[in-house]
């Protein structure tokens, strides 16, 4: 038993200062209570542990909680120990000021999000309890830094069945959201001397601010009505789409422009980036087919959770031509940096069907939301149109021409989040102005939907302006 004292009774930080022992425990543990750090209640270690985590006697430590009970800053009761007795605790500094919080908005329509409040928690714990059953010891460990087996096996199952994605798990490299799959794509393509990345007139800032961060230049491509138009593709490294559901303006790209940006790859050797982000939620149709499927040898899927569960798992995944994945398994890290269970558990949601499941449901539920939106605009708010409502979990509203920043104040005033379409706009684009609202209609919870809605319409321009 001569270390019980390693196994036994609760863990306290202290550093006596002070001339003498005694005096300086008894200091320590006084402004220990006094700020709080110690709060009302807390059982302290016995005298006996506490004596030997200091390597000072056991007498110095009865003595100096005799003090402080005496004082009133400690109770000692038979059978219950020594305990922090119940005050006011006085903070460090009282006259400092506490930082204001910012106000949260009535209603968020901000684009990005899911429903969080949909999560399926009772089956994802029913595929965590499972998986985690059936995991190996060696799961446990560093890992793979490509990702576990599992989920890499039961990803290439789903995204060939459901996104005719052509591969096999030995291609495919899990990472933490779409954004760390950029950076280590920007870093294999820094290491093979790229300089510039072509990119969408409209985008994500954070997504160009990243590759900028690396050092890759972004380009803007032209874009109409078909989408973006990759003719003006010549010399760049590498180029990153959002094909199947154009970020933000909704659309598919152009069947040709497909093939065309295929055929530029193939002839420059150059990449192209397919970001899936919400490939699931289709309306009109069949999900639209990955452009992966054209060329598996040019081009690289990226896909994502975050919208069709969560983006708090951080979980994503890159599907890797063949010959990039030891340079991106490479530039990603000798171990694995997403979590385990986590995998093995999406592993297992999705081959036991639960993901099929949610993500069905998920998607009925978007598109009534996204029905009563589009009714609502057109009883209320005629001469606001709602494009790129075919797909995803957001509409774009064009605006009479000169109205996105009266309409943004006006949605501020109504308590509403919501963007403008001009936020998206990448700044060297060359792009007809356009007037509009981006508006997420995930992020709301079932309950609060209609209320977002009401004051959507109510912050609406109400005729054109000329």
């Amino acid at each position: 038993m001569a270390n019980s004292w390693a196994t036994l009774g609760v863990d306290l930080h202290l550093e006596p200062t002070g001339p003498g022992v005694r005096r300086g425990l008894t200091d320590a543990l006084r402004e220990a209570v006094r700020t709080g750090r110690l709060a009302p209640g807390t059982r302290l270690p016995s005298s006996r542990t506490l004596a030997a985590d200091l390597g000072i006697a056991r007498n110095t430590v009865a003595e100096a909680y005799a003090d402080l009970v005496a004082e009133g800053w400690l109770t000692a009761r038979q059978g219950s120990g020594t305990r922090v007795a119940d005050r006011a605790i006085t903070p460090p500094n009282p006259a400092a000021p506490r930082p204001r919080e910012r106000s949260r908005p009535a209603h968020d329509l901000l684009p990005g999000l899911p429903d969080l409040a949909s999560f399926p928690r009772a089956e994802w714990l029913k595929a965590a309890r499972r998986a985690l059953a059936a995991a190996p010891n060696q799961a446990l460990d560093y890992g793979d830094p490509r990702g576990r087996v599992e989920l890499r096996t039961a990803l290439a199952g789903y995204l060939a069945r459901a996104r005719g994605v052509r591969t096999d798990p030995d291609r495919i490299l899990i990472c933490a959201g779409i954004s760390h799959g950029l950076r280590i794509l920007s870093a294999l393509l820094r290491a093979r001397g790229a300089s510039t990345i072509a990119v969408e007139s409209y985008g994500l800032h954070v997504h160009w601010d990243l590759l900028a961060d690396t050092g890759l230049r972004t380009v803007p491509l032209p874009f109409d009505e078909r989408g973006t138009n990759p003719g003006e593709l010549t010399d760049e490294a590498a180029v990153l789409l959002t094909p199947a559901h154009q970020f933000p303006m909704g659309g598919t790209l152009h069947r040709d422009r497909r093939a065309a940006v295929v055929d530029w790859a193939r002839r420059t050797g150059g990449l192209v980036v397919e970001d899936d982000y919400d490939g699931e939620f289709r309306y009109d149709r069949q999900p639209v087919g990955a452009l992966q499927g054209l060329d598996p040898d040019h081009v690289v899927y990226a896909g994502t959770a975050s919208k069709s569960l969560a983006p708090g798992l951080r979980l994503a995944w890159l599907v890797l031509p063949a010959g990039l994945m030891e340079e991106a398994a490479k530039a990603k890290g000798a171990a694995d940096t997403c979590g385990a269970l986590d995998q093995l558990t999406l592993a297992e949601f999705l081959t036991s069907g639960a993901y099929d499941r949610h993500v069905r449901a998920a998607r009925l539920r978007y598109r009534r939301r996204r029905d009563a939106l589009v009714a609502e605009l057109a009883r209320r708010a005629p001469q606001v149109h709602a494009t790129g409502i075919a797909a995803g979990l957001h509409v774009v509203l064009r605006l009479p021409p000169g109205t996105e920043q009266e309409t943004l104040r006006a949605a501020a005033w109504q308590g509403l989040a919501v963007h403008g379409l001009h936020r998206y706009q990448h700044p060297e684009a060359t792009v007809e102005r356009r007037d509009a609202l981006v508006v997420g209609y995930g992020t709301p919870s079932d309950h609060a939907w209609s209320g977002a809605l009401d004051a959507l319409c109510a912050a609406l321009p109400e005729s054109p302006t000329a």
